[in-house]
């Protein structure tokens, strides 16, 4: 919902330090792997109950995500590396619910699981719009600098990273948080569908 929003601003505090890793040699398919690696060590964390250092893990994942595409305008974007982010990218917004599941299996595991399905809704009907899109030429006007046709929606990747910020910050909310913002997805979800049902019909 504030993507389009936010990424300006985030370009512009990114790009000093994109730069100064372009010009020591680093890659962006590099940054990408390594940020995953960090997403994976928060996951890590979560689930032996150290919610802090996974909120650390959290955004030094996010910070490589940003990074990435920054360094990437830099030295010419590849269809490798828009893989690679999407890619991990929903792997990582899967697995770190799972975490909190692991921590505390009795409370969280129930609704840690309709998350991550609320999350196969947006991600399916986000890549099936993608890929169709972009076979009929249609570009995402609001995001220009994106690998892929990105369709917004209610829940997006900055409420998503929120929504992962206040888990790790008040940990025993995690279920109510986890049911809220899968409601919140499956809205998404349904737009989108409406979305493709009027524009590709």
């Amino acid at each position: 919902m504030f993507d389009a929003r936010l990424l300006p601003l985030q370009r512009r505090l990114l790009h000093g330090p994109a730069r100064g890793l372009h010009g020591a040699g680093i890659r962006a398919d590099w940054i990408t792997l390594a940020g995953f690696g960090l997403g994976l060590l928060a996951v890590a964390a979560a689930a032996c109950g150290l919610f802090w250092l996974a909120l650390v893990g959290l955004l030094a994942n996010r910070l490589a995500d940003g990074l990435d595409g920054e360094v990437a305008r830099l030295s010419g974007p590849t269809d490798r590396g828009a893989f690679l982010d999407i890619a991990l990218d929903f792997l990582f917004y899967a697995l770190f619910p799972l975490g909190f599941a692991l921590a505390d299996p009795a409370e969280n595991a129930l609704p840690a699981l309709l998350l991550v399905t609320s999350f196969v809704g947006t991600g399916s009907s986000f890549l099936a719009f993608s890929v169709i899109a972009e076979r009929r030429g249609i570009r995402a006007e609001d995001y220009p600098t994106k690998g892929i046709y990105y369709l917004g929606g209610l829940t997006e990747g900055g409420e998503t990273i929120l929504l992962f910020v206040l888990m790790c910050l008040v940990p025993g909310w995690f279920p109510v948080l986890a049911v809220v913002f899968a409601v919140a997805c499956f809205v998404t979800t349904l737009t989108r569908w409406m979305a493709g049902w009027r524009l590709f019909g």
